[in-house]
């Protein structure tokens, strides 16, 4: 943080990019023109050309390995957009080489790495973050303050719903990765509903949950695929429900699922006086609308200012708490108990019990009424 004339500027923070794919793009395009907080200064990825084509699309200045990113004491933080697998890994690396890290979820895929993860990043006092952060766009944040602002009265329920198509369905350009762990609907899908639930209603405490899957094997058919015309095996549930206990009082049924056509989202909070029909929380924006006594629905309007795809807000976020001391909204804390939820509910659906959620988290604090257009911090 800089001070000029008696006024605290935010600077750059110098971010290093790990992992190319389909995804970075949209990140790449939000960070290098909405956040001035942020400055990607070099790539990496395991395919190096994948790099490279990133670089010369949005003059980024260094394209490196792995090693050589972490190695470089220019980048002080690590973007990690690697496939779910290997999220633990890269960040433990990050965090080991002195970088704060923001990662793309699911946080990872078991409770320890989790654990691991967290554990060293409070070590080194080093920041860690992790998607979704859409739920600091305008659409969310406007339904936080509608329930604050008693619209619906007293929350005592909701409901979530996502159904997509299954990775066969030409829609996918990597299928077999969306049908393994970390791929599959819940932990894929799962974070940005039980983020956004947890942000409006606060954390969880207890799960039940059933997961199944039809099929064992699926047929490519995305010709754009490499593996196009192969049969693959599905590895993970493509099927799962399930009932979220709030500590609240409220209580949640989500139902996540790749198995059908399309894309369906749909998000519910249950009030004693009203009913909050939520956005898309895989989006940033509207529309809003509430159900009253009287029967009538009514539309308002977005009270915050992230509005538009704006993928790396919480990497921004995280930036300008750094600077300030300030807790981080999409924090990593935030994320292990999202990824508590999710494993809870395999946990359920296995032993055919309700399930504790051991990870305990503070609900996020809402964004600040009157920050400009994709500002997080004044």
């Amino acid at each position: 943080m800089i001070t000029i004339e008696g006024k605290q500027t935010m600077r750059k923070m110098k971010v290093g990019l790990i992992g190319c794919g389909v995804i970075s793009e949209t990140y790449l395009k939000v960070c290098t023109t909405s956040f001035n907080v942020l400055e990607i200064v070099a790539c990496a990825d395991l395919i190096p050309e994948m790099a490279r084509q990133r670089a010369e699309q949005f003059n980024i200045p260094k394209v490196y390995t792995v090693e050589q990113l972490l190695e470089d004491p220019e980048i002080e933080m690590v973007l990690n957009l690697t496939i779910p697998k290997a999220h633990a890994e890269i960040n433990l690396r990050a965090l080991e080489a002195g970088k704060h890290v923001y990662t793309e979820k699911p946080f990872a895929l078991s409770r320890e790495d989790a654990k691991k993860v967290l554990s060293l990043a409070e070590s080194k006092g080093l920041r860690v973050g992790c998607a979704p952060d859409t739920f600091l766009g305008g659409g969310i944040q406007t339904c936080i303050k509608l329930i604050e602002d008693g619209w619906i009265g007293t929350p005592f329920g909701g409901s979530g719903l996502i159904l997509m198509g299954n990775a066969a369905d030409r829609t996918h350009r990597a299928p077999e990765n969306y049908l393994s762990p970390g791929g599959d609907p819940l932990l894929d899908m799962g974070p940005y509903y039980i983020t956004a639930f947890v942000a409006m209603l606060g954390p969880v405490r207890k799960v039940s949950g059933s997961a199944s899957q039809l099929r064992k094997e699926l047929k490519l058919l995305n010709p754009k695929s490499p593996r196009y015309g192969e049969t693959v095996p599905v590895t993970a549930p493509m099927n799962v429900s399930a009932v979220l206990d709030f500590e609240c009082g409220a209580i949640v049924t989500l139902t996540t699922a790749k198995e059908g056509f399309g894309y369906t989202p749909r998000m519910e909070i249950y009030g004693t006086d009203g009913i909050l029909y939520v956005p898309d929380p895989n989006a940033f924006g509207g529309p809003i609308r509430v159900k009253q006594r009287d029967g009538e629905i009514r539309e308002f309007p977005l009270s915050h200012g992230i509005t538009e795809q704006s993928r790396g807000a919480g990497m921004a976020d995280m930036a300008y708490a750094i600077q300030t001391g300030r807790p981080h909204r999409a924090s990593g804390n935030l994320a292990a108990h999202v990824l508590d939820v999710m494993l809870s509910i395999f946990e359920s659906s296995d032993t055919e019990r309700h399930v504790l959620i051991r990870h305990k988290c503070e609900r996020p604090a809402p964004l600040p009424l009157g920050l400009r257009f994709n500002h997080l911090d004044e």
